[in-house]
């Protein structure tokens, strides 16, 4: 029985190695994914999950193995959850395991996941922002979430060192429009620390596009648009003008 069971270790852990090496051949690769399906263990779906963190040279193969492990993992519910948690965790690229989640967990999941992922990038300087990227984007994709929530999430990487990173915070902010999104928006489009012209830019045409109110910072706000063409201030909101 313990012979049995250190074997079935040991084939577990040849598949999840054949998984990810990029060496191999596509059908040998799909042949020990497979094996992870079939097993089913969290261990082998965390297996299946790393999959997802690798580019394959040939992109309709990877495509198609990427799109495989997200169906599977989507078809064991919240049994996948487990894996893909801890998958994300380590991940340096969290899309692909983040669109198999979203079709396992209700909203408040997804707001859980997201604000557990987060904790791990708070705002300042990274090397790679590519995660916390991601993750914001994802929240400003998605469909049903609390808007008040993505904001309350979101609006920190306003003041992100990386500038796409406060880009996409101001644009997954405007997908989610709700009145806790003012204020952020207000003070990163004022803040005289910020230099980057194009989100400042950005900022204002997503005030006026939103109609977001500004009681409290019309003088503030209006020296800010100065120099930005194509937005006035009118009463306590931002407008599109010619």
């Amino acid at each position: 029985m313990v012979f049995g069971l250190f074997s079935k270790d040991r084939a577990l852990k040849r598949a999840m190695d054949k998984t990810v090496n990029k060496l191999a051949q596509s059908p040998d690769r799909l042949a020990a994914m497979d094996k992870l399906r079939q097993d089913g263990s969290e261990e082998a779906l965390f297996g299946l999950c790393r999959r997802l963190s690798f580019d394959y040279d040939k992109m309709i193969e990877d495509h198609d193995e990427k799109q495989w492990v997200i169906e599977v993992l989507v078809s064991r519910g919240e049994a996948a959850l487990a894996p893909l948690r801890r998958y994300m965790k380590i991940a340096d690229s969290v899309a692909h395991a983040l669109r198999a989640t979203e079709q396992i967990v209700d909203p408040q999941g997804a707001i859980d996941i997201a604000a557990e992922l987060l904790a791990d990038e708070e705002p300042g300087y990274t090397r790679d922002p590519k995660k916390r990227l991601q993750v914001i984007e994802w929240l400003g994709e998605l469909d049903d979430v609390p808007p008040a929530e993505v904001a309350r999430l979101v609006s920190p990487y306003l003041a992100d060192f990386d500038e796409n990173v406060r880009f996409q915070s101001a644009t997954a902010l405007a997908q989610k429009t709700c009145p806790e999104a003012a204020a952020p928006l207000v003070q990163a489009l004022i803040n005289p620390e910020d230099e980057s012209r194009r989100l400042k830019i950005k900022i204002a045409e997503l005030l006026a596009d939103t109609g977001l109110s500004l009681a409290g910072h019309e003088a503030d706000v209006g020296h800010a648009i100065e120099d930005i063409p194509g937005v006035e201030l009118k009463k306590h909101k931002l407008i599109r003008v010619n």
